[in-house]
């Protein structure tokens, strides 16, 4: 677990293979079982084949290197070869990979390396169409941490790939002041705002403060404490453009 203040960060197109490891582990656990009953029971055990993936529709391609990853840790003697770069857009029929070696092994990986690599690749190709509109307005796309349970590095390593910024990475790395924070405080409190603001800065003074707000008097009032980011919650695009 991360310790408060420290900032998490994310290279293209590098992932901790540590991380990588685990999450495949568990995932492959999950569908293998005791074992693939259909695979021993109707393939020889030496068999192998060629195997590739192709695109079925255009996309930003990430998650290669955990789909690797996943026939990796089935068989060490599985070859897989990339043949596009993730954060690579291609066209329908693209060929993404070739995977070489025991059937019995690539079958058993098939479908985990698959489920990672389509959600992963999902989650880049809509953000690249996010990033697409907002891009000739000068405005960067933003992550969240609305993410699936044990998922969250992968799926914002993604959102890199499809070209978006990741936003904090968990409640470690920031300082969030939403709505239940600020009225807990000043519940308990007897200083406003600036006195919020000063206490976390004073706790954790090498993490960036955001401040939520609900209407244009709310931030014009938040401004006055100098945050780092605002947050504009719900607010109406009349209303953010005053």
């Amino acid at each position: 677990m991360s310790e408060p203040g420290k900032k998490a960060k994310l290279n293209i197109p590098e992932l901790d293979p540590e991380l990588v490891s685990g999450l495949v582990r568990n995932a492959l656990k999950e569908d293998l079982g005791c074992g693939d009953a259909t695979s021993i029971a109707l393939i020889p055990e030496a068999h192998e084949s060629h195997a590739v993936i192709v695109a079925d529709r255009k996309c930003v391609v990430a998650g290669l290197s955990v789909a690797e990853s996943v026939f990796r840790a089935v068989d060490p003697n599985i070859r897989f070869k990339q043949l596009v770069n993730d954060s690579s857009e291609v066209g329908a029929g693209g060929l993404l990979a070739e995977i070489t070696g025991s059937t019995r092994g690539i079958l058993i990986g098939e479908r985990t390396a698959l489920n990672f690599l389509q959600r992963l690749s999902g989650i880049a190709s809509q953000t690249k169409e996010f990033v697409k509109i907002a891009k000739p307005h000068g405005v960067q796309i933003l992550d969240t941490r609305k993410t699936t349970p044990g998922l969250r590095v992968f799926e914002k390593y993604a959102v890199l790939c499809g070209g978006g910024t990741n936003h904090r990475f968990g409640l470690y790395d920031m300082i969030l002041m939403k709505d239940n924070h600020r009225k807990i405080w000043a519940e308990q409190n007897s200083g406003g705002l600036d006195k919020a603001v000063a206490r976390a800065r004073e706790l954790f003074p090498a993490l960036p403060v955001e401040i939520e707000v609900e209407s244009v008097e709310d931030m014009l009032d938040t401004l006055k404490e100098r945050p780092e980011w605002i947050m504009l919650d719900n607010m109406s695009i009349a209303d953010m453009r005053r």
